[in-house]
């Protein structure tokens, strides 16, 4: 059987592109690796920030929605994304960053059993900075143009909170399915890893009762687990099919290969490749310079560039 190495990325709805691309570049410090389009509706972008490539395990991916409304916040849901940071002081220095920029932000305390300090982004999306402790993607690689010093810089996604109804049902899939462990557990909450001791590929599920969340800015519309190839990819195909999920069947993303599910609580998962990434169509020293189209749209251009609203650089 393989095995689930950990998070690839993650994908979220923006109201503002702008808004957006200043939060996460010059507010977190990440680098902008990729402009590109949703695939599926070319009419908005699709914006990855990460490490120096974007590497696996790094990804923060957000479609870019001006007319969506507000998140009505419901169970059913991915409700908040851990990111990596250094050390205890590094708490410290985001609190006063994070001041400064007059970002919504609570209190240094704890999630998940690490020191960590809740924050959102302008569409509210919730996060939550986590101490790394030395654990973080093996291949994460400083910015060295950030804005951030190095020894502070966000190291890549730790834990993801998915809250459910129906707990029991998602520890299932998560343990039975794709061989995570269950490495605590009460009446309301379960912590799952998918390497046993590691932060990068936890998984945090509570339960609540209640309505669905209803998406909308700052919602995150779905988690991509990372596997090694297309190999590995087919296999997890068959068990989902035989798991008796609806599978999308491989879509060729150009810059990964992928699948799509959604598991019992409804939840949507994508399972994607490591390779071939982000430098298959450019030079890493000019990542996230400009728009880039996979092959298939390239030929659309002019009418892709004419539907998007340039990007403002602060």
């Amino acid at each position: 059987m393989y095995n689930i190495p950990g998070h690839h990325h993650i994908s979220m709805i923006t109201k503002s592109a702008n808004e957006n691309n200043h939060f996460y570049k010059q507010v977190l410090g990440l680098r902008r690796v990729k402009i590109t389009v949703n695939q599926d509706d070319p009419s908005m972008y699709h914006l990855f920030y990460g490490d120096r490539t974007g590497s696996p395990g790094t990804e923060l991916t957000f479609f870019e929605i001006p007319q969506v409304g507000n998140t009505h916040p419901g169970t059913n849901a991915i409700t908040r994304i851990g990111l990596l940071v250094p050390s205890e002081d590094s708490l410290q220095y985001w609190k006063a960053r994070f001041e400064e920029f007059g970002v919504a932000h609570g209190d240094i305390t704890s999630y998940a059993n690490r020191p960590a300090m809740k924050f959102e982004d302008p569409d509210g999306l919730r996060l939550v900075l986590l101490v790394s402790n030395g654990e973080k993607v093996k291949h994460w690689e400083t910015w060295d143009k950030s804005d951030v010093p190095a020894e502070h810089q966000i190291q890549g996604m730790g834990s993801v909170e998915m809250t459910v109804r129906r707990l029991d049902k998602m520890a299932s899939t998560l343990t039975d399915m794709f061989g995570y462990t269950e490495v605590s557990r009460s009446e309301r909450e379960a912590i799952f890893q998918s390497i046993n001791g590691e932060v990068f590929g936890e998984i945090v599920v509570k339960y609540m009762d209640g309505p669905s969340e209803k998406p909308g800015r700052g919602s995150i519309h779905h988690l991509a687990i990372r596997v090694k190839n297309e190999e590995e990819l087919k296999y997890w195909d068959e068990k989902v099919k035989q798991r008796g999920f609806h599978s999308s069947g491989i879509v060729d993303r150009f810059y990964f290969k992928s699948l799509y599910f959604r598991e019992s609580n409804g939840i949507l998962f994508e399972i994607a490749t490591d390779g071939p990434g982000f430098t298959v169509d450019g030079e890493v020293e000019h990542l996230g310079e400009k728009l880039d189209l996979p092959p298939f749209l390239e030929e659309r251009r002019a009418e892709i560039e004419a539907k998007l609203s340039p990007i403002e650089e602060k």
